[in-house]
């Protein structure tokens, strides 16, 4: 992004209208809102495409032009002087939990509207044109995997087996978009990116507990999933000895105890969840001789992933010796840490300094659509702290300073990167 940067004069850019971009978050939530204050708006459904309806509308007020592509990822544009040069684009996503809150996503949204809105209040002109998208299924909630749509954009998916995916009922994700009306005609990425900003809530506590306002995202967190099945042998909890057991849900428990251990050792940025188990026959008076459990790894460094996941292995072979149990592992899912660009980490860095912002580096433990657009052009994430870390949850909450303050950092760090041309004040 050297030609932007060389460019930008940030000291003469504006501040967002932070009661607007409040009222316009307030405004979004009543799409979808649940009795305990969160919203419910899963990925393709009506309530999602009331919520496209809104965007588009603000967006076309905004001056934008609006395309909609064949993942019905929606791409407002704000045109820059150089008509074809690659835009700068930022975003994140509309859907929801079942039972999520009123930011996650959407906030990264509506930011991005807000500072197009904030240009044209100043009469900025940029030399790159500005997008603001809305990435379909996010959260991979209602259809998987995660994070589809940009996937696709990125080449990590292939278009067909996006469409392909099905819910619960059957669906298929290409299904839904022609039922909501956003099955779009325009081709899933193919085009330069000059660089991609993610604003969004932090989803975890660091920010809030260290007093800061901005978390400079430097990496998103690579991932690995396991399935594990240790099979023993069923038998009568009564009459069978205690030195003659082949227990596999005690076997489970042992493992479990050591992952939390293990992600322990690797702290700070070190993860390691078992979020599943099914021991079975799953009755109160036989030893089990089954158990299935998932394991979860997380961090930034793949280094430190690989001696994870050797640990863990050495230690179910020797739990599953001591025990007498055979012993299954599979891993099922392996996604790559995501370093982000520098000149980005820098360009959101340089504005919350200007802005005069308490803002520390952050790794990001959740996936985000930044992390597949990485792939594909320089990117970069701006978080802001939630209440008490909580997210994916109705009492999801930010405070109007907060959420103002983000938005103030990423109007600096797109206009930074798009480069501003002319200013009218």
């Amino acid at each position: 992004m050297t030609d932007a940067l060389a460019v930008s004069r940030p000291t003469l850019l504006p501040r967002v209208d932070g009661a607007r971009l409040w009222a316009s978050l307030d405004r979004m939530a009543q799409i979808g809102a649940t009795p305990k204050g969160g919203v419910c708006r899963l990925a393709l459904s009506e309530l999602d495409r009331e919520s496209r309806d809104l965007f588009v509308t603000w967006a076309k007020e905004a001056g934008c032009q609006i395309r909609v592509d064949r993942m019905g990822n929606v791409f407002a544009r704000r045109a820059g002087r150089q008509a074809d040069a690659a835009p700068v684009v930022t975003g994140s996503h509309a859907d929801s939990q079942p039972t999520g809150g009123k930011y996650d996503g959407i906030y990264g949204v509506l930011g991005g509207l807000e500072v197009i809105r904030a240009l044209n209040d100043a009469g900025i002109e940029t030399e790159r044109p500005v997008d603001v998208v809305i990435w379909t299924n996010e959260e991979g909630s209602r259809f998987a995997p995660a994070m589809i749509a940009s996937g696709v954009f990125a080449n990590a998916f292939s278009l067909d087996f996006a469409l392909s995916r099905k819910d619960a009922a059957g669906t298929t994700l290409g299904e839904a978009l022609q039922a909501i009306g956003y099955a779009g005609s325009e081709p899933v990425g193919g085009f330069p990116v000059h660089a991609f900003f993610e604003l969004h809530i932090e989803q975890g506590a660091v920010l809030e507990r260290a007093g800061k306002t901005i978390g400079v995202v430097t990496a998103g967190q690579g991932q690995r999933w396991y399935e594990l099945t240790f099979r023993g042998t069923d038998a009568h909890a009564g009459t069978t000895p205690m030195d003659l057991r082949r227990d596999a849900l005690v076997g489970a428990a042992r493992v479990i105890d050591f992952v939390d251990q293990l992600g322990r050792q690797h702290a700070p940025n070190g993860r390691a969840t078992v979020g599943m188990i099914e021991a079975r026959p799953n009755s109160r008076n036989t030893v089990p001789g089954e158990c299935f459990f998932t394991i979860e790894f997380r961090h930034p460094e793949s280094a430190v992933l690989d001696a994870m996941d050797a640990s863990m292995r050495e230690a179910v072979q020797r739990i599953a010796s001591a025990q007498l149990l055979d012993a299954e592992i599979t891993q099922i899912f392996d996604y790559a840490p995501v370093p982000f660009a520098p000149e980005c980490v820098d360009a959101v860095r340089h504005a919350a300094r200007t802005l005069d912002l308490p803002f520390q580096d952050i790794v990001s433990g959740a996936g985000h659509d930044a992390c597949y657009m990485a792939r594909v052009a320089p990117s970069g994430m701006i978080f802001i702290p939630c209440v008490g870390g909580l997210s994916h949850n109705e009492a999801e909450a930010i405070t109007p300073e907060w959420a103002t303050a983000g938005a103030n950092v990423l109007l600096h760090a797109v206009a930074q990167a798009a480069g501003i041309c002319s200013v009218d004040i």
